[in-house]
């Protein structure tokens, strides 16, 4: 699968969210603004979190919000946006971690580009320095400084 380029348009930073939702509507609005996902993958996002709880809280202080598929994809692509204050979820079920503050936003149109997504973006997942550079962010010029060297 051809990388996806994480375009400044889709690198945010935010003073806060009203709720978790909130939280995932910030960070979907850029592939919704575009054309990327519709509305009803938006639904399915939340919805995902409702019924299994939030698994999308992958390590702390990130989550990866996500759907399938066929819930509105149009085109891959990917947002970065990161939350000045922590967004809190409800706890799940063996569920160490409840709030984030990075919001990676994934849309994949199959499971070929979701892997291939999943893969570029575990680099910056799993880069502890880059996650608390943004998470030391004050502006979104320092979100996307932070994510300069990464975003290559």
């Amino acid at each position: 699968m051809e990388q996806v380029h994480l375009h400044e348009s889709r690198i945010q930073w935010e003073q806060k969210a009203g709720d978790w939702k909130d939280a995932i509507k910030k960070s979907a609005a850029p592939l919704l603004n575009d054309g990327d996902i519709n509305e009803t993958y938006v639904e399915a996002m939340i919805r995902n979190i409702e019924e299994l709880g939030p698994y999308i809280l992958i390590a702390p202080d990130v989550a990866l919000p996500h759907a399938r598929p066929e819930h509105g994809v149009e085109k891959a692509g990917f947002t970065v946006t990161v939350f000045k204050e922590p967004v809190p979820f409800p706890k799940g079920t063996d569920q160490s971690v409840s709030e984030a503050r990075v919001f990676v936003c994934l849309a994949a149109v199959d499971s070929e580009s979701h892997l291939g997504l999943l893969q570029q973006i575990s680099g910056l997942i799993e880069d502890r320095s880059l996650i608390e550079a943004l998470l030391q962010a004050s502006s979104e010029a320092d979100v996307h400084k932070a994510l300069s060297g990464w975003n290559q």
